[in-house]
């Protein structure tokens, strides 16, 4: 199946995707007022067509851990029809490759125990509070260069 820079597949196409697999509701998530605003990441975020149908997407967001540059992953939606078949890891691993030296490190709200194989857990995000409710043990941190960042902070978008 082929995998496609984001901005390859039409925007209408992704959000019925998203509605799919999160729910039409899903832009009252906190994810979203972490991310408001802000363009999509393009060289992070990729796409996953068959028969003309967008069937999974990454994305990846520019927000702020305080006033320090740090980047959202997700939404990662698989279309229910095909989820269990690997496509998640396939966007996942498509995304960490291509991440650049220069990028900032990465956060996500999501499940620890799937997320973790790919460098994330809630080390170091303890003390951080975000726009609306979460779950503390899913504030998934990447920070493979050991960038400094605050151990009190709020998440938002980048300014």
């Amino acid at each position: 199946m082929p995998l496609l820079s984001l901005n390859q597949i039409p925007f209408e196409d992704v959000e019925t995707l998203l509605d799919d697999a999160f729910g039409t509701d899903r832009h009252l998530r906190t994810a979203y007022k972490l991310r408001q605003g802000m363009p999509v990441v393009d060289h992070l975020s990729f796409g996953i067509v068959e028969d003309q149908q967008c069937i999974g997407s990454i994305q990846c967001w520019p927000i702020a851990v305080n006033t320090t540059p740090i980047l959202l992953v997700g939404p990662v939606a698989v279309a229910p029809a095909w989820q269990n078949r690997g496509l998640g890891h396939q966007l996942m691993n498509a995304m960490l490759a291509e991440i650049r030296p220069d990028d900032p490190p990465m956060v996500m709200i999501g499940d620890p125990e799937y997320y973790g194989r790919f460098g994330f857990d809630a080390e170091g995000t303890g003390h951080w509070t975000l726009p609306g409710p979460w779950e503390p043990r899913r504030l998934l941190l990447r920070n493979p260069n050991g960038t400094a960042l605050p151990f009190h902070a709020e998440l938002g978008p980048r300014r």
